[in-house]
């Protein structure tokens, strides 16, 4: 189908006179609406703006420009029908070819701090989205462009092929003209439904009631969480800056689905230290955290928290990684299934490229949060605001005879931050900076202590003096028990319980010094 007649009517303008010039230069007659035939008017170019093709001026303040027979019938015409053919011709209706449209910045709007309900509905595009859909619809005779990035495509795809552009083309460009409008509206309907009865963009409701999503695939994984199960990897089309979706693969296997569901979990604890840190991570939770003065100590000391856990785990840190990381790993034979980190030496690059199937992966190192964070339950999806607590100093409160002393609540708070990243119920024992036994999802807290004592125990690591965090409080006195017996002189937890007292006199007796957080970090 080669292209004779194009409309260009465009709110980003990026590409636009370049993208113009390339179609003229083929012979392509040019329509355009205001500003769009201004740009290309001023360019030199010819161009016949759509009041005059209409024989209507746009009115209503630009609400009503394209809005017309003239324009749809030129679009939605079939060319494979006589019938299409006859009408359009017997009230003078020129098929138009090509239709190059994006849409008003209602995102951008919204995004204004200051914006007004006015100003929003004001950006919200009507006659944009109508011809993009009627050019969708009719893709057998008509190529909607919708992405500035596909500009040089397709001058190239024409000038090859004497202007035509191939069906698979325009299949393709219709397919993502659909997306484009039906993310457009999902943004005006998540946006209008978050506003209460006031309407004021000023009081928001992080929910909207009507909530719509949408994901770019990435890749069909090979299965899911078993091989039986079919799963896929899906992108949000804004990722939050330095999130797990952001990762540039630079080696091995193709990454499966519980690779990228381990992989987030540990570049999510990572990433919360500000310290050198490392992370290891096994079927998602900890298994060795350690922060340091550099990537190897931090690594040497994770490694030791659980070295048979940390086979075939994930290992993420938050500093570039250099060879003496990279040795270290070698020398224990560390076998680890992905590997992730803000950035590599070049030297370390080379190491790791003898190990064929190790995934590395690098991204970003950023400390935002995503907007959701999202559960799918039968029949329905469970949302929530991202979990961004973390305790200071300044926020504990001592509720036992004892204080804890200024090491001691480095550790607490050390302790506390992995807790957060560990299935409830949790309990994270660790001592200098390092986790020294974690019990994670049991269904009572004091088994998941003696898990704890039992994993140190295996790893060899005295528990005497240690520090503990448990996720949430508590419910009775036979946790506290457990951990003063295996050593631990500290514990910080978020209290609430009903038999706070019992537990705090137990750390009493038991001299422990005691800490409320009056937060909890609950990980299901």
């Amino acid at each position: 189908m080669k292209i004779r007649q194009a409309l260009i009517s465009l709110s980003d303008k990026h590409g636009a006179l370049e993208f113009a010039q390339g179609l003229a230069a083929q012979g392509v007659k040019l329509l355009s609406t205001g500003g769009t035939a201004k740009l290309l008017r001023d360019a030199g170019l010819a161009v016949t703006e759509i009041g005059d093709y209409t024989g209507f001026p746009e009115m209503l303040d630009g609400r009503v420009k394209t809005l017309h027979p003239k324009v749809h019938g030129g679009i939605l015409a079939r060319r494979d029908l006589p019938g299409h053919l006859a009408t359009i011709a017997e009230h003078d209706i020129p098929t138009i070819d090509l239709v190059c449209v994006n849409l008003y910045p209602f995102r951008e709007t919204i995004a204004k701090p200051d914006v007004t309900l006015e100003d929003a509905i004001e950006n919200i595009d009507i006659g944009g989205p109508a011809m993009v859909r009627s050019a969708a619809k009719n893709y057998t005779g008509v190529a909607i462009v919708t992405d500035p990035e596909d500009y040089p495509a397709l001058l190239a795809e024409m000038l090859a092929n004497g202007g035509a552009l191939t069906l698979a083309t325009r299949f393709g460009l219709a397919k993502k003209a659909f997306t484009h409008t039906a993310r457009y509206d999902a943004a005006i309907a998540n946006w209008l439904t978050a506003l209460d009865e006031t309407n004021s963009p000023q009081a928001l409701s992080p929910f909207p009631q009507k909530l719509q999503l949408a994901f770019d695939r990435v890749e069909t994984l090979r299965y899911g969480e078993n091989p039986h199960q079919q799963a896929a990897f899906y992108r949000d089309p804004t990722p939050t800056p330095g999130a797990i979706a952001a990762y540039q693969q630079l080696q091995g296997k193709e990454l499966s689905y519980n690779n990228i569901a381990d992989a987030d979990a540990a570049w999510e604890c990572v990433k919360s230290f500000s310290a050198p840190a490392c992370v290891i991570i096994k079927h998602a939770n900890p298994c060795g955290v350690a922060i340091d003065g550099t990537l190897l100590a931090a690594y040497e000391k994770a490694f030791k928290t659980d070295s048979t856990s940390a086979f075939g785990g994930i290992i993420a840190f938050n500093g570039t990684v250099d060879t003496d990381v990279v040795a270290a790993m070698n020398e224990r034979k560390h076998f680890v299934e992905v590997l992730i980190a803000p950035a590599y030496t070049p030297a370390a690059r080379s190491m790791l490229a003898s190990k064929q199937n190790l995934r590395v992966l690098e991204l970003p190192l950023s400390h935002d949060y995503h907007a959701f964070e999202m559960k799918r339950v039968g029949g329905g999806l469970l949302v929530q605001t991202p979990d961004q607590f973390n305790v200071q100093a300044a926020n504990l409160k001592v509720v036992t005879a004892i204080a804890p002393t200024a090491a001691q609540i480095d550790d607490l708070l050390f302790a506390w931050r992995v807790a957060k990243f560990v299935k409830s119920n949790a309990i994270v024992f660790c001592a200098g900076g390092m986790t020294l036994g974690v019990g994670a999802g049991q269904m009572n807290r004091a088994d998941s202590t003696r898990i704890a004592v039992l994993k140190a125990n295996n790893a060899g690591l005295a528990l005497t003096g240690a520090c503990v965090a448990s996720d949430a409080f508590f419910p009775f006195r036979d946790g506290l028990d457990i951990l003063a017996e295996a050593g631990a002189q500290a514990v910080i937890q978020p209290g609430g319980s009903m038999r706070d007292e019992e537990v705090i006199a137990a750390a009493n007796e038991h001299g422990v010094a005691m800490v409320f957080t009056g937060a909890r970090h609950f990980r299901h």
